[in-house]
This record gives C-alpha cells, sequence and structure tokens, in this order.
C-alpha cells in the first residue's frame, strides 16, 4: 500500500542513536519567503520489498536523482541567502516533499502549499487577490504527468510552479496554465531536433516508440504530426505500459518488437522513461532483434539504467538529444561539505530543533530507504549537469522577488508580496544565473539548445561523445560517428529511393510511403520533395519534361526573317510586279482590239486590284496586332471584289449575246461601254457595305493561343464570327459564280478568240482555291495559318493573272499579228443568232 505522502528524511551517516529522520529538517527551514519543493525519492518501503531486486536498484537510483534535485535547490537558497545583492536582507526559506512518482502523492505537499500562510486550511474565497498561501512559489516536480495535475491547481491560485524536467508540449498553453514555467525546453523543440537529424541521413521509414505516459505519448504525437511534412514515414508506432510488474506487459513488450523486425527498418525512435527503455532494450536483446540506430532522449540516453543492461552493445547505434546544461559552480564542494558535516552531533541538534519546530505543522512520514546513502553513490551523479535546470528555476524566483520588491544593491524593503504579484516580472524580464543569461519565452519555457550524443564503446566502457549541436538548425560531425554497420557508415532505412528534382511520388499499394518516382510532363513542374503530382505551369508559362521550374512563354508568329515568309515575300513581290507589268502592257496597248475585247480601262482596274491583293499579303507577316487582324479580311476582300466586279460586266454581256440574243441589243448598253463601270462601282459600294457589316457582327481578333504549341504562345487571328466571315466573301463568291455560269459554255469559232474561256478558268481557280483554303484554315493552329492565308492569296491572284491576263500579255509581246480586230471581235459587234 503507497504511504500518502513521503517526508523528505534523509539519515546519511548520523550516529546509530539518532533517529533516522535527524536531517529531514534540513530540506524544511522557515524564512521570509518560503519555496516549496516536489522531488522524486523513490516509491515507500512496503512497495520495495515486495518487488524483485532490479527494481529495487532501480528505486535506490531514482532516489539518488532526487537527491541531488534537492541539494541542488538547498544549494541555489543558500547562495541567494549569502548573497549580498540579490535578496539582501531577505531570508528564502524552503519546504520539499517526495512525489513518489505519484500523482496522488504529489497532490498532497501541493494542498499543503496551498493553504493560507500560518494555517493548514485553504481558504474558500470568491476573491483570492490578498490571498497568501503558505509557499510563495513553488519548484518542481520532475515529471510531465505530475505537472499536469499540479499545475492546474497552482494555476487556480497564481501561484508560480517551476519546473525542471517537465518538457510535455501541452504545458505550454499559458491560457490552461498561465503560472506554469520550466527551466528545460519543452517536447516540440526535441521534436524538431529529431526530424532534422532524419532528414539529414536521409531516413525516410522509421519506427516510433514511446512510454505509455504524458511524456511519451505527447513527444510522439508531436513527431508524428510533423513527420508528415518532412517527406518522413511511419512504418511502426507503439507504446510501453508503464506498468512493467503486469503480466500483460511482457506480451506487449514481445509484440512491439516482432513488428519492428516485420517492418525491416533500421532506425527507430524512443521517447521513453529510463525504465521503460530498460525494458524494452532488454527484449530487443532476447528477442535477437538486431543492430539498429536507436534515436534516443535525455530521458533515458543519460540513465544508468539503460547503459547496465548486459550486453547493451549488440543493440547498435544510439543517438540522442540531451538538454544544454553547464555544471554550476561550487555544487560539488557543497555537497561534500554537507555529508562531512552530518557526521558532527551539532548537524542532527539542530536538526532536532528544526523539526520540533515544523512537525506541528506537516505530516511526519519518514523514508527507510534514505538510510544507507552515502557521498560515495552520488558523487558519480555530481558531475552530471542535470542539476542546473533547478539551480535556474531557483534563481528566476529569487531575481522576480528582487523586481516585484523593489530591491537595490543593498537593501530589500520588508513588505508584503503576494505570488501572484511575480508573475509580470517572471513573463518580461530576464535573469542572470552564474554570468549566464535566461529568459522564459511566450510558453514559459527556456530554449536553451541540445547537445547531439553518440554512445561510443572503448574497451567495454561508455563514453557519452558530443556529435552534434542544435539551436534552430543542426549541425552534425558525421565524420565522428561510428556506425554499426561493416563501413561504419550510416545504414539507409527506406522503403522508397528519394525522387530527384522533377519527379513526383507515384503511390503504389497501399502504403502512402511506398512509391515510384516518375518524371514531371511537360508544362508541369516539381514543386516540393514530397509532391503526390506534379504542378502545372501558369498558362503564360511552359516547361519541358522533369523540369523544377517553370519558363515564360516566347511568342510565336510569321516573323520576317523566318525562310518560308521570306519566301512567300519573294513570291508576292514577283507577283505584285507581274501585275504591274501587265498593266503597262495593256495600257500602252489600251487601244488595241485585245485589250478593249478584255474590257479596256476595266482590265487596268482589274489588275491594279490584284496588285493590291498580292500586297495584302503583308499583313499576314510579323507580330498582328487587333488592327491588322481587321484589315487582313477587308482587304482581301475588297481588292477581289475590284478584280470579279470588272469580269461581272462582261460576263453578263458576253452571256446576253451568246445566250440571249433577242434581249441583248436592249440590255446590252447596261453592261459596256460607260455604263459598265456603273456596275463595277455598284459591286464596290455593295461589298463595302458587307464590309461595315462584318465589322459590327464580329471582326477578326487577335488571339493568344497556349495551347497549341509546347514552349510558345501563338499570336493568331482568330475568327470570332464565321456567319461574318461568310457574309464577307460571300458576295465574291457569288459574283466568281455569276461570271462562271455566264461564261462556261460559251463556244467561240476556231478563227476568233474565246474571251469567256479565260474568265471561267479564273473563277475556277478561285472556287478551288477557296475549297482547300476553307477545310484547312478552318482547322489550323499554327503559325502556318497565317503562312495559309498568304499561299490562298497568292494562288488567287496568280490564278487570276494566269488564266485571263498573262495570254493576253502573251499575244501582245510574242504574236502581235494576232492583235486583230477580226481575232479579237467585241460580242457586241456580232450579230445576234436568230430563233429559227
Amino acid at each position: 500500500m503507497m504511504v500518502p505522502e513521503l517526508l523528505l528524511c534523509l539519515s546519511l551517516g548520523c550516529a546509530a542513536s539518532l533517529s533516522p529522520s535527524c536531517l529531514s529538517a534540513q530540506f524544511r527551514r522557515p524564512g521570509d519567503f518560503i519555496l516549496g519543493g516536489l522531488f522524486p525519492f523513490g516509491k515507500d518501503t512496503v512497495n520495495l520489498t515486495a518487488r524483485s531486486e532490479p527494481t529495487l536498484l532501480v528505486c535506490e537510483r531514482l532516489f539518488t536523482d532526487g537527491l541531488i534535485w534537492a541539494l541542488g535547490m538547498r544549494f541555489a537558497i543558500d547562495q541567494i541567502n549569502n548573497s549580498s545583492s540579490l535578496l539582501p536582507g531577505i531570508t528564502l526559506g524552503y519546504d520539499m516533499y517526495d512525489t513518489c512518482f505519484e500523482a496522488l502523492v504529489a497532490l498532497q505537499p501541493s494542498l499543503l502549499f496551498l493553504t493560507r500562510n500560518g494555517t493548514t486550511g485553504i481558504g474558500v474565497l470568491c476573491n483570492y487577490t490578498e490571498y497568501q498561501p503558505r509557499v510563495t512559489a513553488v519548484i518542481g516536480p520532475h515529471k510531465s504527468d505530475l505537472c499536469l495535475v499540479t499545475a492546474k491547481l497552482f494555476s487556480s491560485f497564481l501561484i508560480p510552479q517551476v519546473s525542471y524536467g517537465a518538457s510535455s508540449e501541452t504545458l505550454s498553453n499559458t491560457q490552461l496554465y498561465p503560472s506554469f514555467y520550466r527551466t528545460v525546453p519543452s517536447d516540440k523543440n526535441l521534436v524538431e531536433a529529431v526530424v532534422l537529424l532524419l532528414n539529414q541521413f536521409g531516413w525516410n521509414w522509421i519506427a516510433t516508440i514511446g512510454s505509455d505516459d504524458e511524456y511519451g505519448r505527447g513527444a510522439q504525437a508531436l513527431f508524428l504530426s510533423m513527420v508528415g511534412n518532412d517527406n518522413i514515414c511511419i512504418a511502426f508506432e507503439g507504446l510501453i505500459p508503464t506498468e512493467l510488474a503486469e503480466p500483460s506487459a511482457k506480451k506487449q513488450l514481445e509484440d512491439i518488437v516482432k513488428l519492428i523486425n516485420s517492418t525491416k527498418v533500421n532506425v527507430i525512435v524512443l521517447f521513453s522513461h529510463s525504465l521503460q527503455a530498460q525494458a524494452l532494450l532488454e527484449q530487443s536483446i532476447r528477442m535477437g532483434l538486431g543492430k539498429k540506430v536507436w534515436i534516443g532522449t535525455e530521458a533515458w540516453m543519460l540513465s544508468d539504467i539503460a547503459t547496465s543492461i548486459p550486453n547493451i552493445q549488440s543493440i547498435g547505434t544510439v543517438l540522442g538529444f540531451v538538454m544544454k546544461a553547464g555544471t554550476v559552480p561550487g555544487f560539488q564542494e557543497y555537497v561534500a561539505e554537507l555529508f562531512s558535516s552530518i557526521q558532527q552531533e551539532e548537524f542532527c541538534r539542530e536538526s532536532r530543533e528544526w523539526s520540533r519546530v515544523m512537525n506541528a505543522e506537516v505530516l511526519d512520514t519518514h523514508c527507510q530507504q534514505c538510510d544507507n546513502v552515502t557521498l560515495g553513490d552520488i558523487r558519480p551523479m555530481l558531475r552530471v549537469s542535470t542539476v542546473q535546470p533547478v539551480h535556474v528555476a531557483v534563481y528566476s524566483v529569487a531575481h522576480a522577488l528582487h523586481r516585484a520588491l523593489g530591491c537595490t544593491q543593498k537593501a530589500c524593503p520588508k513588505t508584503a508580496i503576494m505570488s501572484w504579484q511575480l508573475l509580470h516580472f517572471m513573463n518580461t524580464l530576464p535573469f542572470e544565473v552564474n554570468g549566464q543569461s535566461f529568459r522564459f519565452d511566450q510558453s514559459h519555457g527556456t530554449n536553451t539548445g541540445y547537445k547531439l550524443v553518440f554512445w561510443a564503446w572503448r574497451n567495454g566502457t561508455l563514453t557519452y561523445l558530443p556529435v552534434g549541436d542544435y539551436e534552430q538548425s543542426l549541425y552534425i560531425l558525421k565524420s565522428h560517428i561510428q556506425f554499426h554497420t561493416a563501413d561504419q557508415k550510416e545504414p539507409t532505412s527506406e522503403c522508397f529511393r528519394r525522387c530527384q528534382p522533377g519527379q513526383f511520388r507515384r503511390i503504389k499499394g497501399f502504403n502512402l510511403c511506398c512509391y515510384d518516382c516518375t518524371d514531371c510532363p511537360e508544362n508541369t513542374f516539381w514543386s516540393s520533395t514530397d509532391s503526390t503530382s506534379c504542378s502545372p505551369c501558369p498558362q503564360q508559362q511552359w516547361a519541358p519534361a522533369r523540369s523544377t521550374q517553370c519558363h515564360n512563354r516566347s511568342e510565336r508568329f510569321l516573323f520576317w526573317d523566318e525562310p518560308l515568309a521570306m519566301a512567300l515575300v519573294t513570291l508576292m513581290a514577283l507577283t505584285t510586279a507581274l501585275s504591274c507589268v501587265a498593266a503597262l502592257l495593256f495600257l500602252k496597248h489600251l487601244q488595241t482590239p485585245l485589250v478593249q475585247v478584255s474590257g479596256g480601262g476595266r482590265s487596268l482596274f482589274a489588275l491594279l486590284s490584284l496588285a493590291l491583293l498580292s500586297l495584302s499579303c503583308c499583313l499576314y507577316v510579323g507580330r498582328p496586332s487587333p488592327g491588322l487582324c481587321v484589315g487582313q479580311q477587308l482587304s482581301f476582300a475588297l481588292s477581289l471584289n475590284g478584280c470579279f466586279s470588272t469580269f461581272l460586266p462582261k460576263a453578263l454581256e458576253i452571256a446576253l449575246v451568246t445566250e440571249f440574243p433577242r434581249c441583248a441589243p436592249r440590255l446590252l448598253r447596261w453592261v459596256s461601254h460607260g455604263r459598265a463601270w456603273l456596275v463595277v462601282a455598284m459591286s464596290l459600294l455593295t461589298e463595302g457595305l458587307l464590309c461595315f457589316c462584318h465589322l459590327h457582327l464580329g471582326p477578326d481578333e487577335l488571339l493568344a493561343d497556349y495551347e497549341s504549341l509546347p514552349s510558345e504562345v501563338l499570336l493568331v487571328c482568330d475568327t470570332k464570327s464565321w456567319p461574318a466571315f461568310a457574309l464577307l466573301h460571300g458576295y465574291n463568291s457569288c459574283l466568281a459564280f455569276a461570271c462562271f455560269l455566264c461564261t462556261f459554255m460559251v463556244q467561240s469559232p476556231g478563227t476568233r478568240y474565246n474571251v469567256a474561256r479565260g474568265i471561267t478558268f479564273a473563277t475556277l481557280i478561285y472556287f478551288i482555291t477557296w475549297i482547300f483554303f476553307i477545310v484547312i484554315f478552318a482547322t489550323l493552329r499554327t503559325v502556318l495559318r497565317a503562312v495559309t492565308q498568304i499561299c490562298m492569296v497568292l494562288a488567287t491572284t496568280l490564278g487570276i493573272l494566269g488564266s485571263y491576263f498573262i495570254p493576253k500579255c502573251y499575244i501582245i509581246v510574242f504574236m502581235p499579228e494576232l492583235n486583230t480586230a477580226d481575232y479579237f471581235q467585241n460580242p457586241t459587234e456580232e450579230e445576234p443568232e436568230v430563233d429559227s
């Protein structure tokens, strides 16, 4: 059965005639301000005798830890009381109790601390502003589990509580625990350091195990929440039972080791206290788990319990983080002097006097295992820097008292200070201990950083070898670490290979941590190491396959210096020159029968229109603009209409003479001679009105096409409205069709020139060109769209020139003898045929 409360009673070599509790009062001393202390000194005697011998040794070891922490608090208070500058004229007292590692046991002295000063009762008040409890502040306890119980209690009364070992991140919530402070970093800092360590060695397939208590569960939960963002996968997570004496505990440990072995991980992260870590390591050795990399924490890394396990070297490589803490100057000498003084009668007499003063106010329960502790038992632990957090905790309260009282270098006013009044000074101001500056951060912790420690075995002796440092970033001396592998290099622990830049993870199977690396396709890029897909580039950018970034697209259109564009422009220049030469020949021989039968002055107008039509090809070369896009279709339609409008009177004239001879005399005057120009003007006016309609219904617009080309943006003139396009060019098609119908059946005697044949072939070539053009133009989405339009313009122009004008120029130049009235007789001069 557990004793409700264990007073710290130390019979450290007193005379046999003295009571075993002769030193108890040495850890309870009156003063102007009392500091409460909660330290773990082990289980009570009944429980110890009921357990196996290894457990008894464990309890003795834990008792030694608690003794050192308690001595560290007493040493700090004695230093402060002897100081002439920190609290001059003020005496600090202390009242220390054993927590027995049990929350219920720690609760009873905590309630005692809350009693009104000078009484043993807790006042039930509406306002605790003037309430002065028994203690001004509390130092401890060590474990997070106990602090979660006591911190809520002390926060209700706003009594400062400074822990020297509780690292749970839950305690960082200053809303729930406004008066809780700690002189150690929180688990969040520790977990961040562990994640950085895993990343530096490339270990992304690991197991994590924690003790089934607040420390283990909290640290493991933080770790699991962080590794997901760092490309680290958890193969197995487990908890070690706290009650190791229960029958089910062994079965749970066996299951944990089996699951670790089945996952084939090479790295295990262990967040555990020393007892649970010892049980797991022993079970791993018994079951032949094999050598692994164990990443530990200070809770078990520096414990003699773990290092004293038989065959502990066979577990593999042990790395871990321990808090940065320096030694406390003068502490070892202080403890040695104390152990020397307890041999004297004066020491035990003073203890009995203090005991008579204090025993009336506290429970008097003795600790039997305290009787056999000697200086030799604790001397090895005096070299470890675990006492500094206790030392700093006491000084933090002392500095807050110094500021709250308004002390000077010579004296402190004797005024009453409420516990809650210290919180402001603890929150805001830094304090100095042994030349080192400390300050509580926003979560009421002191992040002093960590050292990375490696278990180095030399001739069977363990050395804690510092191999790294962590303060916001991690620095590792990898050359100082000798791993358990054959080449002493770090082992791999991966379910997958790390993807290279430009590759994304393609999950395979059901485990999200196992995947293949796949190259990012074009126009996507690799955004982060844990991406399961590639991010698409913005519309105005592009990326090649397996790219890590996007690039700005370049503009693509038909450049003037492109070979294809230069060839087309050259052909355009030749076509324009051909039209101009033909016009000059016709102008020079304007009065000859050949030119007159071809239309006379209207032929010159047709050739000028063809020259303008070929020149319009320049609108399709170079960077397009909205204005150019509108001008392309309008220039083509008007120029072509200028040519076809001159063919229409001649075609109608031929049709009237050949097909409607009775009506010809009456109607020919409307399509010949000067009135033929009226037909041309009406045709151009009609086309002009259709151009106006085209502008309002939907002219061509500049389109930036990001889809057609992989790395460029295609600038094209896009047809906004196909009905408007059809309306604009449909009229020219109607003119060409009318000319074709009027001329394609006309026959001429062999001794006469067939004027109609030229118009027929010209319009036929136009239709053939347009059939191919429409099919290609409607579907093409490349720079060849402009090329197609140029080719269509040139093909139409050359077709008309080649079928209608070039043969006549050939006769003018090379066969002038045929340029006679008999060979080129005007259809209007022929006698109409009479119906039989």
